[in-house]
């Protein structure tokens, strides 16, 4: 099983919405919720609105978000072995056809429109919901492990208690197929630098679970100018530049000096923040009252961190590699950038191993029946085309360090 395990394909940024969530939504009369529209054609269509002023009057939804089978079937028609799953797509990716307005409301499908004893009553059903959707899959010939393993959710919604949030963590790392929880970047509203979820991330570094940081409230709509670029610029670049600013808070509150155990998981192979690492570094050795909080140099915590290859090109996959791969040349607070020039393809194979493939799935999917998912194939081909990877590196990035990162190699 190990020699196998090497070989196997992981996606682990993929998501489902679970039919308890979806009937949530369907008796709801207040955005978030899904309601049910007719077309021209006579047609019964399910539309999922996010806001009141959503052009088209939402988006379309289909079986594929909640389907096991279609998922499955979408895996097994890529070849990939395990999906890790997450509750509750932050649902502002549009299909190919609708224009998408950036979320700039606390109404949005994670928990954060209920109340904190409502949220944390759905979010134990979710999480039990999800285990037996994921121990239920089939399992993978040769071996123990399940096709689908997933990320629970923590009802943080503003008034949470922190006993509600610690039994949440509790209740996911005794669910044996959760291997850890998926986290907006707005915390209980006020940021993930919040003092007020210090005992989570203790008590989610205790369990050894790993934390999924997506992207969901993109930036202010109004930056995105009036002309009508459809979806590109909130999803292209404000979901990137929103995981920037939330990690960004992170490190300078100096929750990775604190919880070095921490296990973060990056989407989108970790937005602008390895580009501006540097720039980042520079300001806060400017900055004293920062600069004295941290232990390390800013640019030391990238390789303390996780990123999911959702990068679509192998340039931009070697750029992520290269600046994980040089991090611990920055240990200490006054490290020099002189101490990683000349790493060479080693620093880019270092950082390897802290990268992973992902899909999206199930959103834009392709606009023919018969083709194969443009973030299937690219996001792969993107891996193999990386220069200096060798093959023991590109295993590692399809699926060995997935199954080491959740504890499914043994």
């Amino acid at each position: 099983m190990a020699a196998l395990s090497h070989r196997l394909l992981v996606d682990v940024h993929t998501h489902v919405y679970l039919p308890r969530y979806l009937s949530f939504l369907r008796a709801r009369s207040a955005v978030p919720r899904v309601f049910t529209r007719t077309t021209p054609d006579g047609a019964s269509v399910e539309r999922l609105l996010i806001l009141d002023a959503e052009p088209s009057g939402g988006r379309p939804m289909g079986p594929q978000y909640w389907d096991r089978a279609l998922k499955l079937d979408f895996m097994k028609r890529h070849g990939i072995d395990i999906s890790v799953v997450r509750l509750l797509r932050p649902a502002c990716v549009p299909s190919s056809r609708l224009t998408l307005v950036a979320p700039r409301s606390s109404a949005n499908p994670w928990l954060d429109f209920l109340s904190a004893p409502a949220a944390h009553e759905l979010a134990h059903q979710l999480n039990d919901d999800l285990e037996t959707y994921c121990s239920t899959s089939p399992a993978l010939a040769g071996g123990p492990l399940k096709q689908l393993y997933g990320f629970g959710l923590l009802p943080l919604v503003p008034e949470v208690t922190t006993a509600s949030l610690l039994d949440t963590v509790h209740q996911i790392s005794a669910l044996p197929h959760l291997k850890g929880v998926i986290m907006g970047s707005r915390g209980l509203g006020n940021g993930l630098d919040d003092d007020a979820l210090e005992p989570v991330w203790a008590a989610l570094e205790h369990a050894g679970l790993v934390v999924f940081l997506h992207p969901h409230y993109g930036v202010d709509g109004k930056e995105w100018g009036g002309k009508d670029n459809g979806h590109v610029l909130p999803l292209a670049l404000g979901f990137p530049f929103e995981t920037t600013i939330a990690v960004t808070r992170l490190i300078l509150a100096g929750v990775l000096d604190r919880h070095p155990g921490l296990r973060v998981l990056l989407a989108h192979s970790g937005g602008a923040l390895p580009q501006l690492s540097a720039r980042l570094a520079s300001c806060i050795a400017h900055d004293p009252v920062v600069a004295a909080r941290l232990q390390h140099d800013a640019r030391f915590y990238l390789g303390r961190l996780y990123f999911d290859g959702v990068a679509y090109g192998a340039e931009e996959l070697a750029f992520v590699g290269d600046v994980v791969g040089r991090a611990d040349t920055f240990a200490g607070s006054s490290a020099s950038a002189a101490a990683s020039r000349g790493a060479g393809l080693g620093q880019r194979r270092r950082g390897s191993r802290r990268m992973l493939f992902g899909t999206d799935h199930p959103f834009f999917p392709p606009l023919g029946e018969t083709e194969r998912w443009k973030s299937v194939v690219e996001n792969l081909e993107a891996i193999e085309g990386v220069h200096g990877w060798d093959e023991a590196d590109k295993d590692g990035v399809r699926g060995g360090n997935a199954l080491a990162l959740f504890g499914l190699s043994k």
